[in-house]
């Protein structure tokens, strides 16, 4: 980051980061909520037969990882509450 980034700037990026980490949630909220189903499922059609629900668990999950990674580990260096706590994080960074 540089650190010659304005205020309408910093607002921006924080609202960006708000917004994907929203995102991550969406998405791992969906995959929590479909994997439990087809669980369920499985367990009333074919309790103790082959557990195919693992591999859309496993695919799905892999790339809920990613998404996980890439917004909480990776980040690039929106609720007004938590833009304001990234606009402050965002001006930590600079100092």
């Amino acid at each position: 980051m540089t650190t010659d980034m304005t205020e309408e700037k910093i607002y921006e990026e924080a609202k960006k980061r708000v917004k994907a980490k929203r995102d991550f949630w969406g998405n791992f909220g969906a995959w929590a909520t479909v994997n439990i189903i087809l669980i369920i499922v499985w367990a009333l059609t074919d309790l103790g037969g082959y557990p195919w629900f693992l591999w859309p668990l496993g695919i799905w999950g892999v790339f809920v990882l990613i998404h996980f990674l890439r917004v909480f580990v990776f980040e690039r260096k929106s609720d007004v509450g938590a833009v304001e706590r990234e606009v402050e994080k965002i001006k930590r960074e600079q100092r």
